[in-house]
């Protein structure tokens, strides 16, 4: 029965992952957000479902021990919104089920804890950057497409990390190291997209508002 054990926590978790998955589909089917898709967002959709795949693929192409893996996730939040971010990420996760060579529990187990959870995180973050902090350029590239990524990707790791351990499943060593290195190189790209969108196309960002970051400042009293 020892030898089974390992099998039985990962059903577990795959459950988990499975239940994640349907209480987030279920939210973004409710919001029905394709119906951004007829403006401008259509073409980072399609670009996104172009182009993500190949990250997400790149754990099944690195040499066994090195596994490289870049979310997407926070960038597709600024771009698209969460329930329209969330949609696509499935979208590239059955891509990724489709051309790669992991099971489909492999793949719901990226779609979930590569792109749900930092998506997630990085709706909040936001959500509190817009409450505590000034409507400013910089603290919107900056603070919620550089540093928020940079938190979002690794509390995600943290928290899948931690389930590991309550379910029983090996951990291996220096892996947050690896986790808060990956997450500094997602916080990159989605700083350096985030402010190249903001300065050229800002309709390709759909958190984004020229009314709000762009408003001259008040006259004194």
């Amino acid at each position: 029965m020892a030898h089974q054990r390992p099998d039985i926590l990962r059903a577990m978790l795959t459950v988990i992952n499975g239940a994640m998955a349907a209480l987030a589909g279920a939210v973004v089917l409710s919001l029905r957000p394709w119906r951004m898709l007829q403006g401008a967002l259509l073409t980072p959709a399609l670009a996104a479902l172009a182009l993500l795949p190949w990250l997400w693929l790149l754990p099944q192409k690195m040499p066994q021990g090195l596994q490289v893996q870049l979310s997407g996730a926070c960038l597709l939040v600024l771009m698209l919104g969460w329930p329209l971010a969330v949609l696509v990420l499935g979208g590239v996760a059955a891509v990724v089920w489709g051309v790669g060579q992991a099971p489909a529990e492999a793949a719901l187990h990226q779609w979930v804890w590569i792109g749900l959870v930092p998506a997630t995180l990085a709706l909040g973050i936001g959500a509190a950057l817009r409450r505590w902090l000034p409507a400013n350029p910089f603290v919107y590239t900056l603070g919620r497409a550089f540093l928020g990524t940079a938190v979002a990707v690794f509390v995600s790791g943290l928290l899948l990390e931690g389930l590991q351990q309550l379910a029983g499943l090996p951990v291996r060593d220096l892996s947050l190291v690896a986790r808060w290195l990956m997450a500094w190189g997602d916080a990159f790209l989605t700083g350096m997209f985030g402010a190249i969108f903001v300065a050229f196309a800002p309709q390709w960002l759909a958190t984004w508002s020229d009314a709000r970051y762009l408003k001259p400042p008040a006259p004194p009293p």
